[in-house]
């Protein structure tokens, strides 16, 4: 009996986890179906894009450049074992650009974007806004939907980008200061290393988060049910399964472009 129950809880786990990838697949081809059909809202989507890009900036450029004086710290450790603190300015490159950065401006992205984006939307829903819209001829996929989807996918590589450079900036004051770096070594290295798809990779994986981030942030909120209560259950969510499938996102991105 105990071994029927667990399989009967196996499977209910399974159709549920079917049927919340076909329903978020259904809400996905809906948003992009609709989205080249006038009328275009092209102020929502330059709204979204500054809420996204401009306000996530400061705690964007904080992580960064911790992360890249912490990376120069670490790398100096393991390396001064080998005796190759020369290659500082070269991991500090290649692992901001390529994974750190990325990962790091998605995360945080995803705790500020996606959060308020599913908060907003949301509360909308249970207030029964977006059925308002419906009666007023609008299409909440086209009107809320869309114009974040293709904010979340342009700006995040842009503000990815920054975060490169404040990043690299945080590992080469560390090792200026701490180390003893000659400054236009360390920035000569970082010039001949770095190379134009290593930064192209971490855009292109940034693009996938931001699309990952505001589609969580809208899919929970759209339907989220039971007042405030379900506003505040789809606000974790959000956070906490865009923050899974960035980690789980990465991972695939990462084997197919060193592949």
């Amino acid at each position: 009996m105990a071994i029927l129950d667990a399989l009967a809880l196996l499977g209910r786990t399974f159709l549920k986890f079917l049927e919340a990838t076909g329903r978020l697949a259904l809400f996905v081809g809906r948003a992009l179906s609709r989205a080249w059909r006038p009328p275009f809202y092209f102020r929502a989507v330059g709204q979204q894009m500054i809420d996204i890009g401009y306000y996530s900036l400061p705690i964007v450029g904080l992580t960064a450049i911790f992360a890249g004086m912490v990376l120069a710290l670490q790398s100096n450790i393991g390396l001064a074992r080998f005796e190759a603190e020369s290659q500082i300015p070269e991991i500090i490159a290649f692992s901001i650009t390529r994974e750190l950065g990325p990962v790091l401006a998605g995360l945080m992205v995803a705790g500020r974007i996606g959060a308020s984006m599913a908060a907003e939307i949301g509360t909308m829903r249970v207030t029964e806004q977006i059925d308002a819209l419906v009666t007023l001829a609008t299409d909440p996929f086209k009107y809320l939907v869309f114009p974040r989807l293709l904010a979340g996918i342009v700006t995040l590589p842009l503000l990815v980008l920054v975060a490169d450079v404040i990043g690299i900036f945080g590992g080469f004051v560390v090792s200026v200061q701490s180390f003893e770096f000659n400054p236009a070594n360390f920035i000569s290295k970082v010039w001949d290393y770095l190379v134009i798809d290593d930064v192209i990779d971490g855009m292109v994986k940034s693009s996938v988060f931001g699309f990952i981030v505001t589609l969580m942030g809208c899919y929970q909120g759209f339907y989220s049910r039971g007042g405030a209560e379900g506003v505040g259950r789809a606000t974790t969510n959000a956070v906490v399964t865009a923050s899974i499938l960035i980690l789980v996102a990465d991972y695939f991105l990462s084997a197919l472009m060193f592949n």
